[in-house]
């Protein structure tokens, strides 16, 4: 297929049936955002946000765009920015990969770093703070409609189109901006009603379900869900506050369930993907697909489980998810080389 230009290849991610990881009793699939050409499922709402902007006016020609992120957002609006001409700064907490931000500069993108013992908020404050001085387009990826439309647009319809003759039981995604998940969430509400739309979010911070014990508490006391917050290792998950796109789910209960999952687990899984099944996603990924694999555990025969794979391993190679990969040869490859 030919495109007339870079950002008409976003979307329209293959799904792709695991053939040794998955139990026989369900068949799974993981749906592969890291086809995208920036790598990832944010391309999508990067692509959405800046075509938005510009058919409403709120995006200047020559304007720059300002974002923060944890990573993969940023490489998108980069990407994005580069084909159309916009210059663009990021700013992302200190303790994103290496590989996030050399690739964002690659493209073009200046990339300013908070601490990380501030939390994602520090990065959100300063993009506001360089957008109200600076007059810069703001990209405000957890506030903006513009992030779950484009998963209601073509997120959703391409999941739909996929399984309209098999049918899709369970569909399984984490969040971070909450786009994927609101997105695809109003659709299959709608023309799948029968889905199960499963949640998830690292165990030691459970945003989600401390607004959930919230809501139960006998006397109703608004709590911080901030408390429930930890640093964890699934980059691009979770902030350490829930995002206005996410909480329209939480508000109409899209979800039927929320499972929890530990970044060790998501690692183990990440590694299982590449070395059982040849699929190449993050620690994000991996997570997810924990969570898939605890699913089919107690789904009925049968069962089709979608699971979303967010990005790709290689902007994690200098994080713990590689951290027992040697780059030399080890022991076994010497005792190979030396065999010969």
């Amino acid at each position: 297929m030919i495109y007339k230009n870079l950002l008409e290849s976003i979307g329209n991610t293959p799904v792709i049936k695991m053939k040794n990881l998955a139990p026989s009793k369900v068949n799974l699939f993981v749906k592969a955002e890291y086809f995208n050409p920036g790598g990832s499922v944010k391309d999508r709402l990067a692509l959405s946000i800046i075509e938005k902007a510009e058919h409403d006016g709120s995006l200047k020609p020559n304007q720059t765009v300002v974002e923060a992120t944890s990573g993969n957002t940023g490489i998108g609006l980069a990407m994005v920015c580069a084909n159309k001409g916009y210059p663009c700064v990021v700013t992302m907490p200190d303790s994103t990969s290496v590989e996030r931000r050399k690739l964002m500069r690659f493209l073009g993108a200046k990339v300013l770093l908070t601490p990380a013992s501030e939390g994602t908020i520090a990065a959100y404050n300063l993009a506001k703070t360089l957008s109200d001085k600076k007059d810069w387009f703001y990209a405000r990826q957890f506030e903006n409609e513009a992030n779950a439309e484009i998963h209601e647009q073509t997120t959703a319809v391409e999941i739909l189109e996929d399984f309209k003759d098999l049918g899709l039981d369970f569909w399984v995604s984490g969040y971070g901006t909450g786009g994927t998940f609101s997105g695809v969430s109003r659709v299959l509400k709608k023309h799948s009603p029968n889905t199960k739309l499963i949640i998830t979010e690292p165990d030691n911070a459970q945003l989600i379900n401390s607004l959930i014990e919230q809501k139960r508490s006998e006397d109703g006391a608004p709590s911080d869900s901030h408390e429930a917050w930890n640093p964890h290792p699934i980059q691009g998950w979770t902030p350490d506050f829930i995002s206005l796109v996410l909480q329209e789910s939480i508000d109409n209960n899209y979800f039927d369930q929320n499972i929890p999952i530990s970044g060790k687990e998501g690692i183990y899984w990440s590694h299982q993907l590449a070395t059982k099944e040849g699929i190449i996603t993050g620690v994000s990924g991996g997570s997810t697909f924990a969570v898939a694999m605890k699913v089919a555990e107690d789904a009925p025969d049968g069962a089709n489980i979608l699971c979303m794979l967010a990005d790709t391993a290689e902007r994690y190679l200098s994080s713990v998810l590689f951290e027992e990969i040697d780059s030399e040869m080890n022991d076994e490859e010497n005792d190979l080389l030396n065999s010969i």
